[in-house]
C-alpha cells in the first residue's frame, strides 16, 4: 500500500464561482476519503474562467473515480478530472 500524488483539475460552472469555497468543500471530501490535500492552485483558462488544481496525497489502492465523482457533486462544479498520477516516494 503506497501513496500516490494525484492532481485533479476542478472546473467551475462560471467565471463568478467562488473557487475558495470549492477548495474548502473539496478538502472536506478529500479528508473523508482518507487522503490529504497537499496544495491547491488556480490556473487561468480563458476569458476570465479559472480552474482549481488540487494536489492530493492519495492511497494508491483506492479508485480515483470515487474522488472524481465526489468532487463533481460539489455545488457549482462543472467537472473534475485526474490530470496527473504519480507514485510518491519518501
Amino acid at each position: 500500500m503506497g501513496i500516490a500524488a494525484l492532481k485533479i483539475k476542478v472546473m467551475p460552472e462560471s467565471v463568478n464561482t467562488d473557487l475558495e469555497k470549492i477548495r474548502q468543500e473539496a478538502e472536506l471530501i478529500i479528508n473523508r476519503q482518507d487522503a490529504k490535500l497537499h496544495s491547491s492552485e488556480i490556473e487561468e483558462i480563458a476569458f476570465g474562467l479559472k480552474a482549481l488544481i488540487l494536489t492530493i496525497a492519495w492511497p494508491e489502492e483506492k479508485e480515483q473515480s470515487e474522488l472524481e465523482d465526489a468532487l463533481r457533486s460539489i455545488s457549482e462544479v462543472q467537472s473534475a478530472e485526474v490530470i496527473d498520477f504519480r507514485r510518491a516516494f519518501g
